[in-house]
């Protein structure tokens, strides 16, 4: 008789990082990144090697507030061993939130239906020590309602050529943004944007278009002229990543995932903004 196969087991995790020593998401033979740190921390508890998927991709210095991946294991563990396991060779810039046993059919990228995404903005004369690398820092007074006003014109299904990276790979530019949505508090500001998925500097080029609109430094038409170009070099300066987070993903309800709707990232950050506030 040969010998019987071992069982295998998908086991999902949701993930919080900080981003700002690490080169990214993925896996580089030259850099730190996330996915090094998580998949070796995961390799040690299942005592084999395993091999991370994740929701989306993040770049060098952009942070995750619930980043989700999948690997398969011959492992057999609980739930909370899987956490407390990782957490425990995990440096402290990265955090297990969750784990879950899936089944077979569930994937981290493909079977997830929207991502959400926030990017921080502080905006006061001085530049930041403690946001220093949590926010993008601008020192120009920026104007909510004009770049409210520009940022309604990008929701609906697009082609986002002008607002993607002149490397992206995507297949298609074509994406369905559900919501854009611009709040402040104090000297923060707080871009929140969800879609069926993103380009890549997607979201820090949608933020550089806005903010440039917030300064006066273009007119509010500026977005729907960027989308009938079709052109990223028509578009703006990417922002810098430092104010980008990757805040929620969603699936399907019958996987039964921990809800990450993703809070405000004004709730986590207000103790550092000031009433007297630039308008």
């Amino acid at each position: 008789m040969g010998d019987t196969e071992a069982q295998s087991y998908r086991i999902a995790l949701g993930i919080e990082y900080d981003g700002s020593c690490f080169s990214g998401w993925q896996m580089q033979h030259h850099a730190p990144t996330v996915q090094q740190e998580v998949q070796a921390a995961a390799s040690r508890v299942a005592d084999h090697p395993v091999v991370l998927h994740c929701a989306g991709r993040t770049d060098a210095g952009v942070h995750a507030l619930a980043q989700v991946v999948h690997f398969d294991t011959q492992a057999s563990r609980t739930e909370r061993s899987w956490v407390l396991g990782i957490n425990a060779n995990l440096p402290p810039e990265i955090a297990i939130r969750w784990a879950r046993a899936m089944p077979a059919d569930f994937h981290a990228r493909f079977s997830a239906r929207e991502r959400h995404y926030r990017y921080l903005i502080l905006n006061r004369p001085t530049r930041p020590a403690l946001l220093a690398r949590r926010a993008v820092w601008t020192h120009r007074p920026l104007d909510l309602e004009p770049m409210r006003e520009a940022g309604r014109a990008l929701v609906g299904t697009h082609d986002f050529s002008s607002f993607r990276a002149l490397g992206c790979q995507a297949k298609s530019p074509v994406r369905t943004l559900y919501y854009l949505e611009l709040s402040r508090q104090g000297d923060l500001i707080e871009l929140a944007v969800g879609a069926d998925g993103f380009l890549h500097h997607m979201v820090r080029n949608i933020a550089g278009v806005l903010m440039a609109i917030g300064r006066g430094d273009a007119p509010v038409e500026w977005t729907e002229q960027l989308l009938a170009e079709r052109d990223r070099t028509r578009g703006g300066v990417t922002a810098p990543p430092q104010g980008l987070y990757l805040s929620a993903v969603d699936y399907p309800e019958h996987y039964q995932l921990p809800s990450a709707s993703g809070a405000s990232l004004l709730t986590l950050m207000v103790p550092t903004a000031p009433e007297n506030a630039l308008v």
